[in-house]
């Protein structure tokens, strides 16, 4: 198992690591918030930080030389789930045709009073 961390997604605000990639080549990534990796401050609005979530798993796909592509399930974590849609959009844009396995939950409350945050699992 190896550690995977970069600079250029938000540190990890608790005792956790960004992503662990396993000896089959599966790449667990931690849930991901709408974080600023530079000021470590949440963007405005659902809109920016689903957008951001996503930049931010693109970094640590790319740290571990994975793509997008390689993405088989996520898991979104939704703080109102009346942000659905503005989400849903935003997510289609991401992936494209690529369509990896989902769940979507709304919860009572996120780390930082963050609106989403989105883990990852992805195999090479």
């Amino acid at each position: 198992m190896k550690i995977i961390n970069t600079l250029k997604a938000p540190k990890a605000i608790g005792p956790y690591s960004q992503a662990i990639l396993t000896e089959e080549n599966f790449l667990y990534i931690s849930g991901q918030l709408g974080l600023n990796p530079e000021t470590m401050n949440l963007e405005e609005n659902i809109e920016l930080q689903t957008k951001r979530v996503l930049q931010n798993i693109d970094e640590i796909l790319k740290e571990a030389n994975f793509t997008k592509k390689n993405i088989i399930k996520t898991t979104i974590l939704i703080e109102n789930m009346s942000n659905f849609d503005v989400i849903n959009n935003i997510y289609a844009d991401y992936f494209g045709e690529h369509k990896p396995a989902r769940s979507a939950f709304e919860v009572s409350k996120l780390p930082k009073n963050g609106l989403i945050e989105i883990e990852v699992i992805a195999k090479k």
